[in-house]
């Protein structure tokens, strides 16, 4: 990849502290082997908001891909092949139709953007082209310096912008011949946010109008999953306040998640405070995790713990940038073959078995955020 493109994925926000403890908390688990008795035929499947999946690993949705010109749809494919849930941003470079055409099992993803009217349009939208669920973000703010030098992204590619843009970009020719023999570049719109009649806004307008969007309410986010009226996950809570508040406000689902380290920096590592959230509402919601999960033993560590599933963002971006569609399907079956070997190493016949008693826990590793008096929240 280009390095403007490489360098906006490789990093986080301000300093990376947040994305390298995402990583490294989960090396600080140790698991507990078994050496006789284990299951010679063991289940990975699960399912996630009543949508079945043969992996607990979801796509984490992730806007405007230059990684590749098939996108978000080589993605999907790739995920449906291999029995997996596909998460969609509204900031995707592909339409949710064409998405959804891929895979079935969708997720579409929305932010806390616009007007409420330009909010339903977009549900409405994706609940007609088959969205199974809605996933609201909400942890994004307005963290994006970052001490590396963050990466130039124009407006929109045209022939002024490619020409300034060529000395970073023709140094990588296979990038640009996969572009180059489809016809067309990366235009950096976002056509899930297309209004009816009107044309898709570049990045930076979808950007400009969450910018200037206020700040969700807990009634607004009742509202949304009211107004989506089915499976709803809440994502971007690191907070066990927030988890109860989220909870009260009717979701069907939380991620645990610090948008992978791109959100404010120093926050803990997802992994840290799984548990903690899992313990406050768990019996009540599904609960996932989001950020630093690189392989299969991660996934492992994560159900132990007592998440539903994972999200997995930057693992299959580098997959896509590798190889299109079949390089994420290795991803899949590289994160596939890493779980199965833990849970035949713990003994286990099913990821539903997965428990603290598997890992080693070091001390002091397990955070609680927001753990003391809970404010009122709005009623579901």
């Amino acid at each position: 990849m280009p390095a403007m493109v490489y360098g906006a994925l490789v990093a986080g926000s301000e300093r990376g502290r947040t994305i390298k403890d995402n990583m490294s908390a989960f090396a600080e688990l140790g698991f507990a082997p078994h050496v006789a008795g284990q299951q010679a035929q063991r289940d990975l499947s699960t399912t996630v908001m009543g949508v079945e999946t043969a992996l607990p690993v979801l796509i984490s949705p992730t806007g405007v891909q230059a990684v590749h010109p098939e996108g978000e749809v080589a993605i999907a494919r790739a995920a449906a092949n291999r029995g997996v849930i596909m998460g969609l941003s509204s900031y995707a470079s592909k339409p949710v139709e064409e998405v959804a055409a891929a895979n079935p099992n969708v997720f579409f993803q929305m932010y806390w953007s616009g007007d409420r009217d330009a909010m339903v349009q977009r549900m409405e939208r994706a609940r007609k082209a088959g969205a199974k669920a809605l996933i609201a973000t909400l942890d994004w703010s307005f963290s994006n310096g970052r001490d590396w030098g963050s990466p130039v992204i124009p407006e929109k590619i045209d022939l002024k912008t490619a020409v300034k843009l060529a000395p970073g970009v023709l140094p990588r020719p296979g990038w640009l011949w996969s572009f180059a023999k489809t016809g067309r570049i990366p235009d950096l719109s976002v056509p899930n946010l297309q209004p009816p009649g009107g044309q898709a806004p570049t990045f930076f307008g979808a950007y400009g109008e969450w910018m200037q969007t206020p700040p969700p309410t807990w009634e607004d986010v009742a509202w949304l999953r009211k107004e989506w009226g089915g499976p709803f996950m809440l994502k971007g809570v690191t907070r066990v306040d927030d988890a109860r508040k989220a909870v009260d406000a009717g979701v069907t689902a939380l991620s645990v998640s610090n948008h992978g380290g791109n959100n404010l920096d120093t926050t803990p590592a997802t992994i840290r405070v799984l548990p903690s959230i899992v313990e406050a509402v768990g019996d009540q919601v599904e609960v996932l995790l989001d950020g630093g999960v690189r392989r299969g033993g991660d996934v492992a560590k994560a159900l132990a713990l007592g998440a539903r599933a994972v999200l997995i963002g930057r693992a299959y971006l580098w997959g896509l940038a590798a190889n299109g569609q079949a390089g994420v399907e290795n991803v899949l079956d590289i994160l596939r073959g890493g779980l199965d070997s833990a849970v035949l190493g713990l003994g286990h016949s099913s990821v539903h078995e997965l428990s603290p008693e598997d890992l080693v826990i070091p001390p002091g590793f397990l955070l609680t955020l927001g753990g003391g008096a809970v404010a009122d929240a709005p009623a579901s």
